[in-house]
């Protein structure tokens, strides 16, 4: 149970919660939702007690364990198995005073205990939640220490996930992630057994792992029932319905004040007018749901496309020193092809995406690259490049020196930095803010491939459509490295996965890769008795031998197929005749919305008998 009643909480001027209540259902999984910088990592400081609101109170369930992904990653000499380990508290201090305990009574109560919470199969749990953010049995044996800072982020995620506290609070824990570990993580909050409340921006996510949205906007908590998509259907039909009701008390409020204005002076009517005067003073009027506009990102396109291939790979290898990353590089990439690159972190997508930049150089093979090729590469890392003291301006002022502050100004706009928001120094810009800077300077000059490792980190889910948009507007080749599978499938045509040390095209698409992803991989059969290959073999014979076909009797059921399908697609002419009638809804709606419904029976027994008909010509060519 979590109650949220009546909180109001200001930061600095900035009213974030507007004396707002919501009460989450217990063990319901919901994404928590609302544009970046709305409020709610403050909120979830407020649920942990960090913080406390102006007015209203936030009520839990008694003896309830709130878990999240502690602020500074684990660094210690402890394994990884230990740390995620240690984080069964209960468990960790029942095996301490285990070790201490004289009275037989009270030994006997830890080991019920350890039983009862399944103390003895912790270590297999905490190796499996481990396995699937990304670490192999030997990684989990090093130290924390060992790890860089993105790494150990996830061992952080590891032990809170492995504690599985009554109320688990997420904050974009797919930022620590790739897409493998996305998968992971969708597929293990899908099955989480109590209340989690995971603030996110992965469409994907949100689709396949929640069973509620809550929805921050202009400081009020609303709830949702059902995945993202439904969010948005339910709110857009919520939309619809205030604008309606808005204009209905407009409408009224202009009748009420012309009776007013129009009687108020007569004696015979001032009563009735007074009565007025204090209905429109009651009337409350009808908030309205308002989108703020998000601004594009600016990916201009080459002025001049190169002829393909601009990128020509023959047994190509490549690392860093001596040690080779990667090898058997056999790859050609066109002046428009969008490659989605999949593969664990660790594997070599960013070394590969930096051969393909000329970041780094083939230590073998043959590489080929056009003369007058032009790169855009935007990498998280890379936004510790951004100098914190200089402001939008300046950073485009430094690309243009001979541009006048008018048209300096005017592309800072494009990008997304109108008016003062360009002068705005960088230490003072959100982690998104930054990354559309680095992404409008990476495509400044309208290259002909655009490099993308990772680019939707600190993005909002409408700054992430926003960013598609760009991605599929701009018209030079494409490398996207990404774990939102929403922006690879809407982005992507073709997918290459990094693994095993090389780089190759990946046959399939990402259902596939998902599929295995978390099944891993193929087990090989077991081997089968003679007897089992004999009886194979002969029912192989058996299914091999000529049968005779009834080639009469099946052109007799294509004729019948395809005279349904006649019959059917007359019958849905007359209907849409009917329903094309300009007075068809307003002379007699119930009959127009029989008419509507009996269109769609009609239209699907069409395409069963589309089906049946293609079938059935499928069998009696092969049969002829």
């Amino acid at each position: 149970m979590l109650h949220i009643n009546d909180v109001t909480y200001r930061l600095g001027a900035r009213l974030l919660f507007d004396h707002t209540s919501v009460a989450l259902p217990p063990d319901g999984r919901i994404g928590f939702v609302g544009r970046n910088g709305t409020g709610k990592t403050t909120l979830f400081r407020m649920i942990q007690g960090e913080l406390s609101g102006e007015s209203g109170t936030i009520t839990i369930g008694r003896g309830m364990r709130i878990g999240a992904v502690a602020q500074e990653a684990p660094s210690g000499p402890e394994t990884l198995l230990e740390v995620v380990l240690a984080a069964a508290t209960e468990r960790a201090a029942l095996l301490a005073e285990a070790e201490t305990a004289t009275d037989p009574a009270r030994i006997a109560e830890i080991q019920i205990r350890l039983v009862d919470i399944e103390a003895h199969a912790a270590p297999a749990r905490a190796a499996s939640v481990l396995h699937g953010l990304g670490f192999d049995s030997e990684a989990q044996a090093r130290p924390c220490s060992s790890f860089s800072g993105g790494w150990r982020m996830r061992v952080a995620l590891a032990a809170v996930l492995f504690a599985e506290p009554d109320l688990l609070l997420l904050d974009e824990p797919t930022n620590y992630l790739d897409l493998e570990g996305t998968l992971w993580l969708m597929e293990y909050l899908a099955r989480y057994p109590h209340m989690a409340l995971v603030i996110s921006h992965d469409r994907d996510l949100l689709n396949q792992s929640v069973d509620h949205i809550l929805h921050l906007d202009q400081g009020k908590l609303n709830l949702y029932r059902g995945s993202y998509d439904n969010f948005e259907k339910q709110r857009a039909e919520k939309q619809a319905l205030q604008l309606k009701l808005k204009k209905k008390q407009e409408d009224e409020r202009r009748h009420l004040q012309a009776f007013v204005d129009r009687f108020k002076a007569k004696a015979s009517k001032a009563r009735q007018a007074q009565s007025r005067v204090k209905r429109l003073e009651k009337m409350a009027p009808v908030a309205t749901i308002i989108d703020s506009d998000v601004l594009p990102f600016d990916m201009p396109s080459p002025e001049r496309p190169l002829a393909p291939p601009i990128i020509a790979m023959d047994d190509v290898s490549t690392g860093y020193g001596d040690k080779a990353i990667l090898k058997r590089l056999n790859l050609v990439i066109a002046d428009d092809d969008r490659i989605g690159l999949l593969g664990s972190n660790g594997n070599g997508k960013s070394t590969f995406a930096k051969l393909i930049a000329g970041k780094l150089t083939a230590m073998g093979g043959t590489f080929r690259r056009s003369s007058k090729l032009k790169v855009g590469y935007f990498a998280q890392h890379q936004l510790d490049e951004l100098s914190e003291a200089a402001s939008p301006f300046r950073h485009v002022a430094d690309r243009m020196p001979d541009g006048t502050e008018a048209k300096i100004r005017a592309r800072c706009a494009r990008m997304g930095f109108p008016g003062a928001k360009a002068d705005t120094p960088v230490a003072r810009l959100s982690g998104g803010e930054k990354a559309r800077l680095m992404m409008g300077l990476a495509a400044f000059e309208g290259p002909h491939m655009l490099i993308l490792d990772e680019p939707t980190n600190h993005l909002d889910i409408d700054s992430r459509l926003a960013l598609m948009e760009a991605i599929n507007d701009y018209e030079g080749a494409v490398i996207l490295i990404s774990h939102d599978r929403f922006l690879i499938e809407a982005c992507a045509d073709r997918l290459w996965l990094v693994n095993n040390g090389t780089v190759a095209p990946f046959d399939g698409d990402l259902e596939l890769y998902r599929q295995l992803v978390l099944d891993g991989p193929a087990k090989p059969p077991a081997p089968k008795s003679e007897q089992k290959l004999a009886q194979e073999a002969a029912q192989k014979a058996k299914d091999a031998a000529p049968r005779k076909v009834d080639l009469a009797g099946l052109r007799r059921k294509i004729d019948a197929a395809a005279a349904k399908m006649d019959k059917f697609q007359t019958l849905i002419t007359k209907i849409d005749q009917a329903l094309a009638a300009p007075d068809a809804f307003s002379r007699d709606p119930s009959k127009a919305a029989t008419l509507s419904a009996q269109r769609g029976e009609v239209q699907r027994a069409l395409n069963a008998a589309e089906e049946e008909w293609l079938s059935l010509s499928e069998q009696l060519e092969a049969a002829s």
